[in-house]
């Protein structure tokens, strides 16, 4: 599998709390913004790496972490893991925020993500020289 980016997710069980710890508690700097509602997040910078908190709660069962795994093709990243034995939790989505979906779990229950960026996602867009940006 061709990984191109990774980040830490947590699912709180009270949003506003946790998004305050590490935005004013742990002063983190806010990389993105996403949703409303029960598709709300927001992405934090935090060294080399990234913390998305979005909210929706663990299930009683299942630990409030996941991780976020880019690739490059979805459809490769499916066939690659049906080759090696690993089942999808969840079959690749369009979310409403824009970004290819499907679930795997770990052996203890950690979601991993699999997402794809589609080439017109904000995400794939160079901003630089656009109007409000740096440089």
């Amino acid at each position: 599998m061709d990984i191109l980016s990774s980040r830490t997710l947590l699912h709180p069980a009270d949003l506003d709390q946790t998004l305050a710890f590490y935005r004013d508690g742990l002063g983190l700097a806010v990389a993105r913004e996403f949703g409303e509602g029960q598709n709300r997040g927001v992405v934090f910078f935090a060294g080399g790496g990234l913390i998305e908190v979005v909210d929706s709660g663990p299930a009683s069962s299942r630990p409030g972490v996941g991780l976020w795994l880019q690739v490059r093709s979805m459809s490769d990243a499916v066939a690659e893991l049906a080759d090696r034995g690993v089942e999808l939790m969840r079959q690749p989505v369009l979310e409403p925020w824009g970004l290819l979906e499907a679930w795997v779990e770990d052996p203890d229950g950690v979601r991993i993500h699999l997402v794809e960026v589609p080439v017109d996602h904000p995400l794939r867009r160079d901003t630089r020289g656009a109007p409000g940006s740096p440089g």
